[in-house]
């Protein structure tokens, strides 16, 4: 027994069996514990070669046995496909670490495609005795030959390993090519770089052509991204005030970021108009387009609340509208405009409109004035003129900023509709006017017109679960359409249909 203990093929058997159940079976799913094994299977092995005089780099003596010769060439052999595994193993759990296997698929592949080239010339040149130099030089012509064949393949593989090596973009990256060619990159590999634009649409680039391209990395050093928008309006006014209004452009948008804080620059001034430039910050480069229709959407409001009008392009010929006696649109800033832009009286008639309008209050607010206290019931609904109200709500001692209120939005139809409060405290960012309508003109019409008490109450029930989403349960008054339009026909006496 003893004996057969003794025998370098019982000890080689038994080292390997062993390995091959715990890092192949057992451990096959944990890659860490697996590389662990994997390092002790292979100094293991090492030793019970040197023990039985098997060296595995060097060539086996001319004297040995024929059986010990074979066996001892097959020792050999496994030891340098497993040494190849251990760094192989080593090279992956490395990637896993910094947590970015996608992203260094290729160079992975290229370190492991070595690691083993170099295995297969050790086990040609010790286990076999060939001269890896005559080998290389004889081969030479061949991969000439092939190299020739497989040009552009091969330019695409090593501009690959350039730009995986020189990293100048990352799996998850958005990047712009020269040409204009923009999307997120999804995947490297040896032959290609794959991008998904804004559309969707999958985008393959050879290596070679982005090694060669000239990109900008919009997704470096950080995700956000820098916008601008160049608006001209007509000198009716001092610069400066305009600047003001495009100042409360940006202050009064939700989907820019606020650090680092947007700027208003005036770029040049003429006969006809005042150009200004509004620069401002995005999280990333998919909100671009909300931002920019926000913005955009914010512009005309703002511009037509403080009553000044856009200029024509650079060359093109007045519109004839702008000409003394002719008619001139309808302004925001009258109470009858107000109303019409209001999606809670989107359904009534001009007349009714009209009605309304003339028994809506003004009142103005300084800047950082609290025009509603949270939790309080308003007995009006509250429609901003000009300026940006702040809608914040305090919670656990900290404040939450719900949103920023324009010209032409609203607050406070919770209470007049429905005798709620106030989920959030109203406060003036600027000098903040504001035309009121209670509930006691309200009343008037809706007895009048009461199927409006349902339409009033599907439009707050849609208002009321984007609320709801905001903050924890229970925040908001978050009910069915039906049950808000029944709360409102009992609020306001109104006959059931």
């Amino acid at each position: 027994m003893f004996q057969d203990i003794a025998n370098p093929i019982v000890q080689f058997c038994f080292v390997m069996v062993v390995g091959f159940v715990v890092s192949r079976i057992l451990l096959r799913r944990r890659q860490v514990l697996r590389l662990v094994a994997q390092i002790a299977l292979f100094i293991l092995l090492t030793l019970v070669l040197l023990h039985n005089d098997i060296v595995p780099y060097e060539q086996s003596p001319i004297g040995d046995s024929v059986a010990l010769r074979v066996f001892g060439a097959f020792a050999k052999m496994v030891w340098w496909i497993n040494g190849a595994w251990m760094l192989v193993a080593f090279v992956r759990v490395f990637l896993i670490f910094e947590r970015k296997p996608r992203e260094g698929r290729l160079l992975q592949d290229l370190i492991v495609g070595i690691i083993y080239m170099g295995a297969a010339l050790s086990i040609v040149s010790d286990v076999f005795g060939v001269p890896v130099g005559t080998l290389l030089a004889t081969s030479g012509v061949f991969a000439i030959i092939l190299g020739l064949a497989l040009q552009s393949t091969l330019n695409d593989l090593f501009s690959g390993i350039a730009l995986n090596l020189g990293r100048p973009y990352s799996v998850g990256d958005w990047i712009v090519l020269d040409d204009g060619l923009q999307g997120r990159v999804i995947e490297t590999n040896w032959r290609a770089t794959y991008l998904q634009n804004g559309t969707n649409d999958r985008i393959v680039i050879p290596n070679s052509a982005l090694a060669k391209a000239r990109l900008t990395n919009l997704s470096s050093p950080d995700e956000s991204h820098g916008l601008s928008i160049t608006v001209r309006l007509e000198p009716t006014v001092s610069p400066r005030a305009l600047v003001d209004v495009m100042r409360n452009v940006l202050l009064s948008s939700n989907s820019i970021l606020k650090t680092p804080a947007p700027s208003v620059t005036i770029e040049g001034m003429d006969g006809q108009a005042v150009q200004l430039g509004l620069y401002f910050s995005v999280n990333n480069i998919s909100m671009t387009a909300t931002a920019k229709n926000e913005i955009f959407d914010l512009l005309f409001r703002h511009v037509k609340s403080a009553d000044f009008r856009m200029a024509a392009p650079v060359g093109a010929i007045p519109s004839l509208a702008a000409s003394p006696g002719t008619d001139k649109p309808q302004k925001l800033s009258t109470p009858l405009a107000l109303l019409s832009n209001i999606p809670l009286f989107a359904t009534l008639t001009e007349d009714e409109k009209e009605t309304l309008a003339a028994l809506m209050t003004r009142r103005t607010y300084r800047k950082d004035a609290v025009i509603a206290e949270q939790d309080a019931r308003l007995t009006a609904l509250m429609i901003v003129r000009t300026g940006v109200v702040s809608i914040t709500r305090t919670e656990d001692g900290r404040q939450i900023e719900v949103t920023r209120l324009a010209p032409g939005d609203y607050f406070g139809e919770g209470g007049v509709l429905m005798g709620a409060t106030e989920i959030a405290a109203a406060q003036a960012l600027t000098f903040v006017v504001i035309y009121e309508l209670s509930a006691e003109d309200l009343a008037p019409l809706l007895h009048d017109r009461p199927m409006i008490a349902e339409e009033l109450g599907h439009i707050m029930a849609r208002r009321n679960a984007t609320e709801k989403n905001l903050f924890s349960a229970g925040v908001s008054n978050s009910v069915q359409g039906g049950s808000l339009a029944a709360r409102i026909r009992h609020l306001f006496e109104l006959p059931h249909d």
